[in-house]
């Protein structure tokens, strides 16, 4: 017998790009990953939603993360269910994922439930068009890794969010949203395999490693609306250093001006790693210098680690739970040091941004990362990852 996966409603369209069904991907490979990451934020930054999902098919996995940021504290509910026999829907018990028009609205909701005291729902409406970002190509000696397309886009939130039975109205000219969908082999999927070299560490011990993604959301005064990508990576080595950048600056007509290398002069707390904030400068492609000042909306930003990135209390993304699992904490001071560890340090950090080249001011979403060693920045090399 040659098999052929089951047929799913995507398979009546005339969009197949491989001799078999929408239920199978490229690939064997059980990192293969489609994910939806996703923030919204009220502009003073006194409270923050966080959305994700991810499907594994390799894994016969669909999990995802429903979570709140209010100052330090932190509620997230996870979820996690067999992808068979549903695998084009998107969702999992009380966290649900849809969308209504594509490339322009979308749908978080979070269902009321027995794990935590919170629920959501939360319109994304786009002010930009999704842009895609350069392909992330990474290898482990003679394996790809990861090798995955990711797109972002940049918009408004309307809707309601409850804590603790209060309802909080969420307003579209109050607060913004960001989102991104990516798909591909994926890293940090699964318990790391023991036998395999280089495995278990992220980063190896002795490499400093900083990054930003950052999408946010800008206004001039007159009231028309831009965007930007900061996208920054690098790595040092001995003193020498591996930069990359991919960002630019987004309009609603689908124009995108790019910006072509970054400096970032960025501060952190060292015993958290949390941004503090800080200034950037970004290059033109025509050479010309854009200042942009970041300034850190206090203690808000969801903590992605308790959404099981680079893993949480032994858990993983697309890890087996069963037909459906729900768990999740309320942690109350996410700042400390102890807490910061269990955690890890990426956030989705409450941003406001100027741009006096542009004429607007914004807000947003950035995910910083600091893994020392940084003596610069009075940052040890404490294998933050």
């Amino acid at each position: 017998m040659n098999p052929i996966g089951e047929i799913l409603a995507a398979d009546e369209a005339f969009t197949h790009q491989t001799a078999d069904t929408f239920a199978v991907v490229g690939t064997t490979d059980p990192s293969w990953t489609e994910k939806v990451c996703a923030m919204a934020m009220a502009r003073d930054g006194s409270l923050q939603l966080g959305f994700g999902l991810g499907k594994y098919t390799n894994r016969n996995v669909m999990d995802g993360y429903a979570a709140m940021s209010r100052g330090p504290e932190q509620i997230t509910v996870r979820a996690s269910r067999r992808l068979s026999p549903s695998p084009a829907v998107t969702a999992i018990g009380p966290v649900h994922y849809e969308i209504i028009e594509p490339m322009r609205t979308v749908r978080f909701r979070l269902e009321p439930n027995e794990c935590q005291p919170l629920a959501f729902d939360w319109l994304f409406e786009a002010i930009v068009p999704p842009f895609v970002e350069e392909r992330t190509h990474l290898r482990s000696q003679y394996r790809t890794s990861a090798e995955l397309v990711r797109y972002h886009q940049t918009g408004v939130a309307s809707g309601w969010v409850e804590i603790d039975g209060e309802r909080i109205e969420i307003r579209s000219d109050a607060w913004v949203s960001t989102r991104d969908h990516s798909w591909g082999v994926r890293y940090d999927v699964g318990v790391p395999p023991v036998d395999v070299e280089g495995a278990v560490s992220a980063i190896p011990s002795g490499v400093g490693f900083m990054m930003i993604w950052c999408p946010v959301l800008l206004e001039r005064p007159d009231g028309s609306r831009y965007a930007m990508h900061l996208h920054f990576t690098r790595f040092s080595v001995s003193g020498v250093d591996q930069i990359s950048v991919t960002a630019g600056v987004e309009h609603p007509d689908g124009r995108r001006e790019a910006i072509v290398a970054m400096r970032p002069d960025l501060r952190f707390q060292p015993d958290n790693r949390r941004l503090v904030g800080g200034t950037l400068l970004a290059i033109m492609e025509d050479g010309t210098e854009r200042p942009l000042t970041i300034n850190v909306l206090g203690d808000t930003g969801v903590q992605l680690g308790a959404g099981l990135y680079f893993g949480f209390d032994g858990h993983h993304h697309g890890e087996f739970r069963g037909d459906l699992h729900l768990d999740g904490e309320r942690i109350l001071d996410c700042r400390t040091p102890d807490m910061a560890r269990r955690l890890h340090q990426i956030r989705d950090t409450a941003i406001r941004i100027e741009d006096p080249v542009g004429g607007g001011v914004g807000w947003g979403n950035c995910q910083p990362i600091a893994a020392g060693p940084w003596p610069d920045l009075g940052l040890a090399d404490e294998g933050w990852l």
